[in-house]
Protein backbone atom coordinates (compact mmCIF):
# COMPACT_ATOMS: atom_id res chain seq x y z
CA UNK A 1 0.00 0.00 0.00
CA UNK A 2 1.17 3.87 -0.95
CA UNK A 3 0.25 7.21 0.41
CA UNK A 4 0.15 9.96 -1.55
CA UNK A 5 0.00 13.25 0.74
CA UNK A 6 -1.30 15.96 -1.00
CA UNK A 7 -0.31 19.49 0.52
CA UNK A 8 0.49 23.10 -0.50
CA UNK A 9 -0.91 26.72 0.18
CA UNK A 10 -3.97 27.78 1.01
CA UNK A 11 -6.23 28.17 -2.20
CA UNK A 12 -3.85 26.56 -4.39
CA UNK A 13 -6.49 23.54 -5.05
CA UNK A 14 -5.15 20.52 -2.82
CA UNK A 15 -8.57 19.34 -2.19
CA UNK A 16 -9.26 19.30 -6.21
CA UNK A 17 -5.99 17.72 -6.71
CA UNK A 18 -6.11 14.93 -3.86
CA UNK A 19 -9.34 14.26 -5.74
CA UNK A 20 -7.98 14.38 -9.32
CA UNK A 21 -5.39 11.96 -7.91
CA UNK A 22 -7.44 9.53 -6.37
CA UNK A 23 -9.56 9.38 -9.87
CA UNK A 24 -6.11 8.82 -11.58
CA UNK A 25 -5.34 5.59 -10.26
CA UNK A 26 -8.74 4.59 -9.79
CA UNK A 27 -8.86 4.09 -13.45
CA UNK A 28 -5.38 3.05 -13.68
CA UNK A 29 -6.87 -0.16 -11.47
CA UNK A 30 -5.37 0.67 -8.29
CA UNK A 31 -8.23 0.26 -5.14
CA UNK A 32 -7.81 3.96 -3.42
CA UNK A 33 -9.22 5.34 -0.48
CA UNK A 34 -9.60 9.19 -0.97
CA UNK A 35 -8.86 10.44 2.77
CA UNK A 36 -9.82 14.21 4.35
CA UNK A 37 -8.68 15.42 7.30
CA UNK A 38 -10.72 18.57 7.35
CA UNK A 39 -14.08 19.22 9.81
CA UNK A 40 -15.36 20.71 6.73
CA UNK A 41 -16.10 18.48 3.55
CA UNK A 42 -13.73 20.22 1.48
CA UNK A 43 -13.77 16.53 -1.20
CA UNK A 44 -17.47 17.13 -1.63
CA UNK A 45 -17.80 19.44 -4.26
CA UNK A 46 -15.10 18.35 -5.93
CA UNK A 47 -16.34 14.30 -6.05
CA UNK A 48 -19.86 16.06 -6.63
CA UNK A 49 -21.34 13.96 -3.72
CA UNK A 50 -20.80 14.19 0.19
CA UNK A 51 -18.31 12.62 2.14
CA UNK A 52 -19.29 11.17 4.84
CA UNK A 53 -17.52 11.70 8.41
CA UNK A 54 -15.70 8.23 10.38
CA UNK A 55 -13.80 7.47 13.24
CA UNK A 56 -10.01 6.87 13.22
CA UNK A 57 -10.05 3.46 14.10
CA UNK A 58 -12.94 2.13 11.67
CA UNK A 59 -11.37 4.05 8.37
CA UNK A 60 -10.07 0.51 7.33
CA UNK A 61 -13.54 -0.16 6.30
CA UNK A 62 -14.87 3.34 4.80
CA UNK A 63 -17.77 4.41 3.10
CA UNK A 64 -18.98 2.44 0.06
CA UNK A 65 -17.50 3.16 -3.38
CA UNK A 66 -18.17 6.13 -5.61
CA UNK A 67 -20.80 5.07 -8.02
CA UNK A 68 -19.18 6.66 -11.04
CA UNK A 69 -15.95 4.84 -9.70
CA UNK A 70 -15.96 1.27 -8.08
CA UNK A 71 -12.72 1.66 -7.26
CA UNK A 72 -12.23 4.57 -5.36
CA UNK A 73 -13.60 5.49 -1.64
CA UNK A 74 -13.55 8.31 -0.16
CA UNK A 75 -14.21 9.67 3.49
CA UNK A 76 -13.50 12.33 6.29
CA UNK A 77 -11.65 12.22 9.84
CA UNK A 78 -14.52 12.18 12.05
CA UNK A 79 -11.32 14.45 14.68
CA UNK A 80 -13.91 15.13 17.64
CA UNK A 81 -15.15 11.28 18.12
CA UNK A 82 -11.53 10.49 17.94
CA UNK A 83 -10.86 12.65 20.34
CA UNK A 84 -13.60 11.91 22.60
CA UNK A 85 -12.89 8.10 22.56
CA UNK A 86 -9.31 8.35 22.57
CA UNK A 87 -9.78 10.32 26.25
CA UNK A 88 -12.46 8.35 27.60
CA UNK A 89 -10.22 5.92 27.09
CA UNK A 90 -7.31 6.89 28.75
CA UNK A 91 -9.37 7.93 31.94
CA UNK A 92 -10.11 4.39 31.90
CA UNK A 93 -6.54 3.12 32.26
CA UNK A 94 -5.85 5.88 34.62
CA UNK A 95 -8.74 4.97 37.51
CA UNK A 96 -6.57 4.28 40.11
CA UNK A 97 -4.41 7.40 39.52
CA UNK A 98 -7.57 9.19 39.11
CA UNK A 99 -9.05 7.90 42.38
CA UNK A 100 -6.23 8.69 44.43
CA UNK A 101 -6.11 12.08 43.44
CA UNK A 102 -10.00 12.03 44.42
CA UNK A 103 -10.95 13.21 40.58
CA UNK A 104 -14.06 12.75 38.80
CA UNK A 105 -14.02 11.27 35.53
CA UNK A 106 -15.49 12.96 32.26
CA UNK A 107 -17.97 11.35 30.10
CA UNK A 108 -17.58 11.37 26.56
CA UNK A 109 -20.94 13.75 26.27
CA UNK A 110 -19.27 16.72 27.81
CA UNK A 111 -15.99 16.16 26.15
CA UNK A 112 -15.36 18.95 23.41
CA UNK A 113 -12.46 18.59 20.94
CA UNK A 114 -8.84 20.75 21.89
CA UNK A 115 -6.95 22.61 18.94
CA UNK A 116 -4.22 19.89 17.31
CA UNK A 117 -6.70 16.88 17.90
CA UNK A 118 -7.03 16.58 13.85
CA UNK A 119 -3.30 16.05 13.63
CA UNK A 120 -3.58 13.19 15.92
CA UNK A 121 -6.90 11.90 14.65
CA UNK A 122 -4.57 12.03 11.33
CA UNK A 123 -1.91 9.87 12.65
CA UNK A 124 -3.87 7.32 14.00
CA UNK A 125 -5.92 6.65 11.23
CA UNK A 126 -2.98 5.82 9.10
CA UNK A 127 -1.35 4.31 11.22
CA UNK A 128 -4.76 2.03 11.50
CA UNK A 129 -4.46 1.69 7.73
CA UNK A 130 -1.31 0.15 7.75
CA UNK A 131 -1.92 -1.90 10.73
CA UNK A 132 -4.85 -3.86 8.54
CA UNK A 133 -4.27 -7.32 7.58
CA UNK A 134 -4.10 -7.62 4.03
CA UNK A 135 -3.56 -4.19 3.06
CA UNK A 136 -7.14 -2.60 2.13
CA UNK A 137 -5.93 -0.50 -0.68
CA UNK A 138 -3.34 -0.06 -3.20
CA UNK A 139 -3.27 3.51 -2.67
CA UNK A 140 -3.90 6.10 -0.23
CA UNK A 141 -4.20 10.33 -1.08
CA UNK A 142 -4.64 12.17 2.03
CA UNK A 143 -5.94 15.62 1.44
CA UNK A 144 -3.78 17.60 4.39
CA UNK A 145 -3.75 20.99 5.95
CA UNK A 146 -1.74 23.61 4.30
CA UNK A 147 2.04 22.99 3.92
CA UNK A 148 3.43 24.49 7.38
CA UNK A 149 0.29 22.95 9.42
CA UNK A 150 1.28 19.16 7.42
CA UNK A 151 4.52 19.36 8.12
CA UNK A 152 3.92 19.88 11.91
CA UNK A 153 1.48 16.96 12.10
CA UNK A 154 3.74 14.52 10.37
CA UNK A 155 6.65 15.92 12.98
CA UNK A 156 4.68 15.32 16.07
CA UNK A 157 5.49 11.52 16.33
CA UNK A 158 8.72 12.08 16.47
CA UNK A 159 8.78 15.72 18.10
CA UNK A 160 6.45 13.60 21.19
CA UNK A 161 8.61 10.75 21.41
CA UNK A 162 11.45 12.89 22.53
CA UNK A 163 9.53 14.75 25.41
CA UNK A 164 8.42 11.60 27.03
CA UNK A 165 11.90 9.98 26.91
CA UNK A 166 13.55 13.37 28.21
CA UNK A 167 10.64 13.33 31.04
CA UNK A 168 10.28 10.04 31.45
CA UNK A 169 13.71 7.89 30.94
CA UNK A 170 12.65 4.27 30.04
CA UNK A 171 16.30 3.00 31.28
CA UNK A 172 15.07 4.34 34.69
CA UNK A 173 12.41 1.35 34.66
CA UNK A 174 14.77 -1.39 35.67
CA UNK A 175 14.89 0.74 38.88
CA UNK A 176 11.39 0.14 39.93
CA UNK A 177 12.02 -2.16 42.66
CA UNK A 178 14.47 0.51 44.44
CA UNK A 179 11.70 3.34 44.37
CA UNK A 180 10.24 2.76 47.78
CA UNK A 181 13.86 2.69 49.37
CA UNK A 182 14.83 5.71 47.11
CA UNK A 183 11.24 7.64 48.35
CA UNK A 184 11.98 7.52 51.61
CA UNK A 185 15.48 8.33 51.87
CA UNK A 186 14.37 11.29 49.19
CA UNK A 187 11.26 12.39 51.29
CA UNK A 188 9.34 12.58 47.97
CA UNK A 189 7.29 10.19 46.06
CA UNK A 190 8.74 8.39 43.33
CA UNK A 191 6.71 7.82 39.69
CA UNK A 192 4.71 5.49 40.09
CA UNK A 193 4.80 2.14 37.76
CA UNK A 194 1.10 3.77 35.39
CA UNK A 195 3.21 6.31 34.84
CA UNK A 196 6.22 4.52 32.93
CA UNK A 197 3.39 1.60 31.59
CA UNK A 198 1.70 4.45 30.21
CA UNK A 199 5.13 6.13 28.85
CA UNK A 200 6.06 2.86 27.14
CA UNK A 201 2.24 2.09 25.71
CA UNK A 202 2.47 6.10 24.09
CA UNK A 203 5.78 5.64 23.11
CA UNK A 204 4.81 2.19 21.13
CA UNK A 205 1.85 4.28 19.51
CA UNK A 206 3.84 7.11 18.72
CA UNK A 207 7.50 4.62 17.24
CA UNK A 208 4.04 2.85 15.05
CA UNK A 209 2.74 6.50 13.69
CA UNK A 210 6.70 7.24 12.75
CA UNK A 211 7.15 4.17 11.39
CA UNK A 212 4.39 5.05 8.65
CA UNK A 213 5.25 8.96 8.02
CA UNK A 214 8.72 8.13 7.64
CA UNK A 215 8.66 4.75 5.76
CA UNK A 216 9.07 4.80 1.97
CA UNK A 217 5.54 3.38 0.83
CA UNK A 218 4.81 7.41 2.42
CA UNK A 219 5.20 10.53 -0.46
CA UNK A 220 4.57 14.31 -0.60
CA UNK A 221 2.75 15.53 -3.91
CA UNK A 222 3.32 19.52 -3.52
CA UNK A 223 0.53 21.84 -5.14
CA UNK A 224 0.89 25.21 -6.47
CA UNK A 225 -0.57 27.85 -8.60
CA UNK A 226 1.76 29.65 -10.46
CA UNK A 227 1.84 33.30 -9.40
CA UNK A 228 4.15 35.68 -7.90
CA UNK A 229 4.27 33.79 -4.45
CA UNK A 230 4.65 30.12 -6.03
CA UNK A 231 8.42 29.97 -6.37
CA UNK A 232 8.63 30.80 -2.59
CA UNK A 233 5.86 28.83 -1.84
CA UNK A 234 7.40 25.43 -3.41
CA UNK A 235 11.02 26.05 -1.96
CA UNK A 236 10.01 26.48 1.47
CA UNK A 237 7.79 23.07 1.29
CA UNK A 238 10.44 21.43 -0.41
CA UNK A 239 13.11 22.46 2.34
CA UNK A 240 10.52 21.19 5.08
CA UNK A 241 9.97 17.80 3.98
CA UNK A 242 13.67 17.79 3.28
CA UNK A 243 14.64 18.53 6.67
CA UNK A 244 11.53 15.89 8.40
CA UNK A 245 13.02 12.76 5.74
CA UNK A 246 10.00 13.88 3.33
CA UNK A 247 9.91 12.29 -0.17
CA UNK A 248 8.32 14.78 -3.10
CA UNK A 249 6.99 12.28 -5.42
CA UNK A 250 5.85 15.48 -7.71
CA UNK A 251 4.63 19.14 -7.87
CA UNK A 252 1.33 19.75 -9.17
CA UNK A 253 0.87 23.43 -11.19
CA UNK A 254 -2.41 23.72 -10.75
CA UNK A 255 -4.89 26.00 -13.04
CA UNK A 256 -2.66 27.24 -15.52
CA UNK A 257 -4.01 29.19 -18.00
CA UNK A 258 -4.11 28.66 -22.17
CA UNK A 259 -1.47 30.22 -23.82
CA UNK A 260 -3.36 31.15 -27.33
CA UNK A 261 -6.23 32.70 -26.51
CA UNK A 262 -7.26 35.65 -28.91
CA UNK A 263 -8.50 37.80 -26.24
CA UNK A 264 -5.20 40.08 -24.85
CA UNK A 265 -6.82 40.39 -21.05
CA UNK A 266 -6.18 36.65 -20.70
CA UNK A 267 -3.02 36.57 -23.18
CA UNK A 268 -1.61 38.55 -20.85
CA UNK A 269 -2.44 36.87 -17.82
CA UNK A 270 -1.43 33.84 -19.42
CA UNK A 271 2.13 35.31 -19.89
CA UNK A 272 2.61 36.48 -16.57
CA UNK A 273 1.35 33.17 -14.91
CA UNK A 274 4.32 31.47 -17.80
CA UNK A 275 6.52 33.53 -16.47
CA UNK A 276 6.19 32.40 -12.48
CA UNK A 277 5.74 28.81 -14.00
CA UNK A 278 9.22 28.62 -15.51
CA UNK A 279 10.45 28.69 -11.78
CA UNK A 280 8.58 25.92 -10.70
CA UNK A 281 9.54 24.22 -13.44
CA UNK A 282 12.96 24.03 -12.24
CA UNK A 283 12.24 21.99 -9.41
CA UNK A 284 14.08 18.82 -9.37
CA UNK A 285 10.71 17.20 -8.66
CA UNK A 286 8.46 15.93 -12.07
CA UNK A 287 5.97 18.62 -12.29
CA UNK A 288 2.59 17.89 -13.71
CA UNK A 289 0.57 21.33 -15.11
CA UNK A 290 -3.40 21.01 -14.88
CA UNK A 291 -5.41 23.62 -16.82
CA UNK A 292 -7.91 26.15 -15.13
CA UNK A 293 -11.48 24.34 -16.56
CA UNK A 294 -12.93 28.34 -16.27
CA UNK A 295 -14.59 27.17 -12.92
CA UNK A 296 -14.24 25.11 -9.81
CA UNK A 297 -13.82 21.39 -10.77
CA UNK A 298 -17.51 19.91 -9.56
CA UNK A 299 -17.89 15.81 -10.24
CA UNK A 300 -16.49 12.71 -12.11
CA UNK A 301 -16.22 14.46 -15.21
CA UNK A 302 -14.07 17.65 -14.73
CA UNK A 303 -11.92 15.65 -12.60
CA UNK A 304 -11.72 13.69 -15.85
CA UNK A 305 -9.96 16.24 -17.59
CA UNK A 306 -7.54 17.07 -14.57
CA UNK A 307 -7.08 13.18 -13.89
CA UNK A 308 -5.10 12.10 -17.37
CA UNK A 309 -2.18 14.85 -16.73
CA UNK A 310 -1.62 12.84 -13.41
CA UNK A 311 0.06 9.50 -12.43
CA UNK A 312 -1.57 6.69 -11.78
CA UNK A 313 -0.67 4.52 -8.34
CA UNK A 314 3.20 5.45 -7.84
CA UNK A 315 5.30 2.79 -8.89
CA UNK A 316 7.80 1.89 -6.00
CA UNK A 317 8.51 3.45 -2.84
CA UNK A 318 11.04 6.86 -3.33
CA UNK A 319 14.04 7.58 -2.18
CA UNK A 320 14.07 9.01 1.51
CA UNK A 321 15.24 11.79 1.51
CA UNK A 322 15.99 11.82 4.91
CA UNK A 323 19.53 10.06 4.01
CA UNK A 324 22.47 11.27 5.97
CA UNK A 325 25.54 8.88 5.61
CA UNK A 326 28.27 9.62 7.38
CA UNK A 327 31.88 9.99 5.17
CA UNK A 328 34.98 9.23 6.96
CA UNK A 329 37.54 11.51 5.64
CA UNK A 330 39.80 11.15 9.39
CA UNK A 331 42.54 9.56 7.03
CA UNK A 332 42.49 12.53 4.43
CA UNK A 333 41.65 15.69 6.74
CA UNK A 334 40.59 13.83 10.40
CA UNK A 335 37.03 14.43 10.35
CA UNK A 336 33.93 13.05 9.89
CA UNK A 337 31.23 14.88 7.51
CA UNK A 338 27.54 14.48 7.97
CA UNK A 339 25.73 14.90 5.14
CA UNK A 340 22.15 16.22 5.76
CA UNK A 341 19.96 16.77 2.01
CA UNK A 342 18.33 20.50 2.15
CA UNK A 343 17.37 21.30 -1.42
CA UNK A 344 16.77 24.84 -2.17
CA UNK A 345 18.30 25.95 1.00
CA UNK A 346 20.50 29.29 1.39
CA UNK A 347 22.45 30.04 3.93
CA UNK A 348 20.42 32.35 5.53
CA UNK A 349 17.91 30.00 5.92
CA UNK A 350 19.92 27.78 7.98
CA UNK A 351 20.72 27.91 11.89
CA UNK A 352 22.90 24.95 13.62
CA UNK A 353 23.37 24.16 17.13
CA UNK A 354 25.11 21.38 18.78
CA UNK A 355 23.18 20.47 21.93
CA UNK A 356 24.89 17.24 23.67
CA UNK A 357 24.12 14.09 21.76
CA UNK A 358 21.49 15.92 19.42
CA UNK A 359 21.85 18.66 16.63
CA UNK A 360 19.54 21.21 16.91
CA UNK A 361 18.81 22.13 12.80
CA UNK A 362 16.96 25.09 11.49
CA UNK A 363 15.75 25.69 7.59
CA UNK A 364 13.72 28.54 7.12
CA UNK A 365 10.82 28.37 9.18
CA UNK A 366 11.27 24.53 10.32
CA UNK A 367 13.14 23.43 13.11
CA UNK A 368 13.87 19.25 13.86
CA UNK A 369 16.40 18.11 16.82
CA UNK A 370 18.39 15.12 14.98
CA UNK A 371 20.14 12.59 17.82
CA UNK A 372 23.38 12.21 16.29
CA UNK A 373 25.08 8.88 14.82
CA UNK A 374 27.42 7.24 17.84
CA UNK A 375 30.39 7.92 16.05
CA UNK A 376 29.64 11.57 15.85
CA UNK A 377 28.73 12.07 20.05
CA UNK A 378 32.56 11.48 20.46
CA UNK A 379 33.58 14.14 18.13
CA UNK A 380 33.42 18.27 18.14
CA UNK A 381 31.81 20.13 15.44
CA UNK A 382 34.50 21.69 13.11
CA UNK A 383 32.19 23.28 10.84
CA UNK A 384 29.74 23.30 8.16
CA UNK A 385 29.61 23.86 4.48
CA UNK A 386 25.93 24.22 2.32
CA UNK A 387 27.04 23.01 -1.15
CA UNK A 388 24.46 22.10 -4.08
CA UNK A 389 21.37 21.25 -1.72
CA UNK A 390 23.29 19.19 0.53
CA UNK A 391 24.30 20.91 4.02
CA UNK A 392 27.25 19.29 5.10
CA UNK A 393 28.80 19.06 8.83
CA UNK A 394 32.52 18.36 9.87
CA UNK A 395 32.94 16.66 13.26
CA UNK A 396 36.67 16.28 14.77
CA UNK A 397 36.88 13.19 16.95
CA UNK A 398 37.86 14.20 20.30
CA UNK A 399 40.83 12.72 21.89
CA UNK A 400 39.50 12.44 25.29
CA UNK A 401 36.47 10.07 23.93
CA UNK A 402 37.72 8.33 20.76
CA UNK A 403 39.28 4.96 20.61
CA UNK A 404 42.50 4.83 21.01
CA UNK A 405 42.73 2.26 18.46
CA UNK A 406 41.22 4.20 15.66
Amino acid sequence: MRTVLVTGPGGAGRSTVAAATALAASRAGARVLLLGTDRQDTLGPALGAPVGAISAASVASAPAPLAAEPRLRAARIDSADDFRTGLVALQERSTAALDLLGAGALDADELTELPGSEQFALLRALRTLYRTPGAPYDLVVVDMPPTHTALAALALPEQLRRYLRRLLPPERQAARSLRPMLAQLAGVPMPAQWLYETSARQDAELAAAQAVVEGPAVSVRLVVEPGPAAADALRTARLGCALHGLAVDAVVANRVLPTASPDPWLAALSAHQQAHLKEVRENPAPVRELPHLGRAPHGVEDLELLARDLPGLPRGGPANAAVRPVEDRLGEDGVLVWHLPLPGATKGDLGLVRRGDELVLSAGPFRRILPLPSALRRCAVSGAALHDGTLRVRFTPDPGLWPRGR
